[in-house]
């Protein structure tokens, strides 16, 4: 064995992989090598497209200055979101500090386009959690359902595939806007590639044209060479939090699309009247740009954590979803235990292999907007990022983690490991299963 590779090992091993274990990773990486080559080449299309975009709006070193007060006249806020459109094609686009998440940025899509007496349709099936309470599936203060608009859900079928027959059927004279959520949330369903996506919205405008196709574009941005806009999508929404925000962004959100409908969230976000005119960024300008800059590379390595976690976890005999061959479409792995025990362990492991509180020993909790206990592991520089090492699942059958992010390859491919360590460590993963 060579220096190089004897001294990774004892680095490792340092830091509490046991050999066995790195060796087990380090045979599971020397078979994704052209996978990793396939990612790579995604991401330089996707940098070179957000380096085109800053170029041809003009971003100059002005932009990177913040404002205060009511933010009028702030170059670098508008600079960032013709850049935005540029780099999804659209009209316009919202870039605002003031979207404090992504469940925030599709509740001001939402409830800006929306009006009493409106339909709203998911025709992927149930959103994620934290969207019931703001369409009404759960009673809340302020839902939509407060406001008159109604909602109706299309199942997948039992392959994955859309119900068309289904979403036909459920389509009225009501129906103002359908909601694609592009990844699975909570649910075992195929995250939806960019193609599908076109396919969905190119049968609804059939029907009605004038249907408004949002979608739900968190965690997906950069991870293939187009996004939903380029198919035909009036508005993506997104956080900055997660991909497009590099790791660097503190907070934000985004919406692009159509000027009417993005028109139609900045007056929700501020107020009838002022809309997009005001808003101080407040010195998050240049952490914005350069995120977004950064962004193509970090999505690449967040995916091939992806990847490196379903070949460890299928090689061992669990479920993973995408499985260990499928082409991605978002930075999620979904790794089915069927044991609260292992979810825990796992979220433990990936906790130990933060930079920051790698110390704290995340247990399940009764987290607002779940419906269920959920337990989360982000030892992350900015609280909540999901584009850093991350993993959180619902403590409820089939009991299944999700684990996203991780800013460098060499990061995302410590956590795994850790993670499988401290399931070895339990004794949920037999020691000799890694041997063979």
């Amino acid at each position: 064995m060579s220096e190089p590779v004897n001294l990774k090992k004892n680095v490792y091993g340092e830091n509490g992989i046991s050999e066995a274990v790195f060796e087990f990773g380090e045979k599971i990486i020397n078979q994704l090598e052209d996978r990793f080559k396939k990612i790579d080449e995604t991401a330089e299309i996707n940098q070179l497209k957000v380096l085109s975009a800053m170029q041809k709006r003009r971003v100059s070193e002005a932009c990177l200055y913040s404002s205060t007060g009511y933010g009028y006249n702030d170059i670098g806020r508008d600079t960032l979101e013709e850049v935005y459109a540029e780099v999804f094609h659209t009209e316009d686009a919202l870039v605002r500090p003031h979207i404090t998440c992504g469940t925030h940025a599709l509740g001001i899509a939402l409830a800006a386009n929306l009006r009493p007496g409106d339909e709203l349709i998911s025709p992927v099936g149930k959103p994620y959690d934290t969207l019931e309470e703001i369409i009404g599936i759960r009673p809340s203060k302020g839902s939509l359902a407060e406001y008159g608009i109604t909602y109706k859900q299309v199942e997948l079928l039992d392959d994955g595939l859309f119900d068309f027959d289904g979403i036909r059927n459920a389509i009225s004279d009501k129906t103002k806007m359908m909601t694609i959520q592009r990844s699975r949330g909570y649910l075992s369903r195929p995250t939806l590639s960019v193609e599908k996506i076109g396919e969905l919205i190119s049968f609804i405008k059939s029907i009605n044209s004038d249907i408004i196709c949002m979608v739900d574009n968190c965690y997906g941005e950069f991870t293939e060479t187009i996004e939903p806009t380029d198919v035909g999508a009036d508005m993506v929404v997104g956080s900055l939090i997660k991909n497009p925000g590099g790791g660097l962004a503190p907070i934000g959100g985004y919406i692009a699309g159509k000027c009417e409908y993005v028109e139609n969230c900045a007056y929700r976000l501020t107020t009838p009247g002022l809309g997009k005119e005001v808003g101080a960024t407040l010195d998050t300008n240049r952490s914005f740009y350069q995120g977004f800059f950064l962004a193509p590379s970090v999505t690449a390595g967040a995916l091939k954590g992806a990847i490196f976690a379903a070949n460890i976890y299928e090689k061992l005999g669990f479920e993973a979803l995408p499985d260990a061959s499928e082409e991605r479409f978002d930075i999620i792995q979904q790794i089915t235990f069927h044991d609260p025990n292992a979810v825990i362990a796992f979220c433990q492991g990936i906790q130990e292999a933060a930079p920051v509180d790698s110390f704290v020993s995340p247990e399940p909790w009764d987290m607002p907007g779940y419906d269920s206990e959920v337990i989360m592991a982000a030892g992350a520089f900015i609280q909540g990022a999901s584009i850093e090492l991350s993993a959180d699942g619902p403590i409820k059958p089939p009991y299944s983690v999700y684990f996203q992010g991780g800013l460098t390859w060499a990061h995302a491919k410590f956590g795994i490991l850790k993670s499988l360590q401290k399931l070895v460590d339990a004794g949920i993963v037999d020691h000799e299963r890694l041997m063979k």
